[in-house]
């Protein structure tokens, strides 16, 4: 057994078959993958990793397997299950995962290729375990899968504590050991026992005030475009494909960037945080239902558009449309009075959250400080958005004066 000291859980214990999973090369790699990818340019103390959040993970659903009384072959796959369930993750976290997606069709749970074969294969085999079971457990599948992957999973109450610890903002604080506690599985379902409706509504809030702070802070959401359309750049030559590109770290991702004319000057920017500021900074109900929905091509085009407008070089020119706001966390199961419902049929809170995330939603343009103001006038027209006078003011500045805290 391997003891680890652990910022968040204090010791950690590793057992059984998660000890020599501990040394295998995926599992080393995620030491060189960050949790928050471009977080760290708003929150300088955000450089923690996946391999420790994957500790993590591997802790709560160890403590979660005890209290739920499941022991035996069943437990290891979990807890392999808790340990792995990140080894797919690209560089740069979820940055360019859209990105890569697009190239191979698999996003960081669909693992099976990286485990049927190669050292994680053979330490799971040696154990007696199947890799393919494993892999569908990352992915959320079976009963105990949404220990993995599920609205209440270990995942996600790792990620929540973890995050808020190394940004030093309050939000993210839950009680997971009362959540663990508290977890039960009747007819397949994993839901909250008796009376923790407020605990289940406790992830939903800490999601709730993580986003727009942490996980969506502007610069950060800047930070990650350009990223993105370094990827997209260097996909377009001959420099690398996105099979090879997934499988790297984060340094990795870097030097190539470096490495190559076509994105030399995005890396330069990120590696100086002279980074692109916001020519537009606009709210959901101004956007056309059009551009809400428009794929990749389209955004680009709009982007092009925009760019010849402002009479900028096109790769000034960053359009960012995140998708609609959801909230997956709702759909967390509860027991009331011996009935299994969602949290969304019995919290009103639920309700309140959605429409504040509605209200934080934000769609930007984003180009170098000296032409944003060009730059945002151009897109309020190609764009067709329905902006009142005062935003539109706004946009010709480059300034949303509620939002300009880090923008430094």
């Amino acid at each position: 057994m391997a003891t680890i000291k652990d910022s968040v859980h204090d010791h950690i214990e590793i057992h059984g078959v998660a000890e020599e999973l501990l040394d295998t090369p995926p599992v080393q790699r995620l030491r060189r993958i960050g949790q928050l990818g471009t977080v760290d340019l708003v929150y300088p103390s955000a450089n923690h990793t996946r391999f420790e959040h994957s500790l993590g993970v591997y802790h709560l659903a160890d403590r979660a397997l005890d209290h739920l009384g499941i022991e035996g072959k069943q437990a290891e796959r979990v807890r392999s299950a808790a340990l792995l369930h990140d080894i797919g993750h690209c560089p740069y976290s979820h940055n360019i995962e859209g990105v890569l997606y697009r190239h191979t069709g698999k996003y960081h749970d669909e693992v099976h290729d990286l485990i049927e074969s190669g050292p994680v294969a053979q330490t799971l085999t040696e154990h007696g375990l199947n890799p393919d079971r494993i892999a569908d457990l990352i992915s959320g599948e079976g009963e105990l899968g949404q220990l993995v992957s599920g609205e209440l999973d270990v995942d996600r109450m790792d990620y929540l504590v973890r995050d808020a610890h190394h940004t030093g903002v309050p939000y993210g604080t839950i009680d997971h050991e009362r959540l663990i506690r508290e977890l039960r599985l009747v007819d397949g379902d994993l839901v909250l026992d008796e009376n923790n409706v407020q605990s289940a509504e406790s992830l939903l809030l800490a999601r709730a005030l993580m986003n727009p702070t942490v996980y969506k802070h502007h610069v950060a959401r800047i930070a990650k475009a350009m990223l993105r359309r370094g990827v997209e750049r260097v996909l377009e030559t001959d420099v690398t494909d996105a099979e090879r590109l997934r499988r790297m770290d984060d340094y990795d991702l870097i030097s190539t960037l470096r490495a190559c004319s076509e994105t030399e000057r995005i890396v330069r920017r990120l590696d100086r945080r002279e980074l692109f500021k916001r020519a537009l900074w606009t709210e959901l109900d101004s956007v056309p239902g059009d551009l809400l929905s428009a794929d990749h091509e389209e955004i680009r085009a709009f982007e092009r558009e925009i760019a010849d407008e402002a009479n900028v070089d096109r790769a000034d020119v960053v359009l960012d449309v995140p998708a609609k706001p959801t909230m997956k966390e709702s759909s967390s199961r509860v027991l009331v009075n011996g009935e299994v419902r969602t949290l969304a049929e019995q919290s009103t809170l639920v309700t309140a959250l959605e429409q504040a995330q509605r209200d934080q939603w934000r769609m930007g343009v984003y180009a170098p400080p000296e032409s944003s103001e060009r730059v945002g006038t151009a897109a309020v027209r190609r764009l067709g958005l329905d902006l009142d006078g005062t935003r539109i003011r706004d946009v010709r500045t480059g300034i949303n004066a509620r939002l300009d805290e880090f923008d430094s």
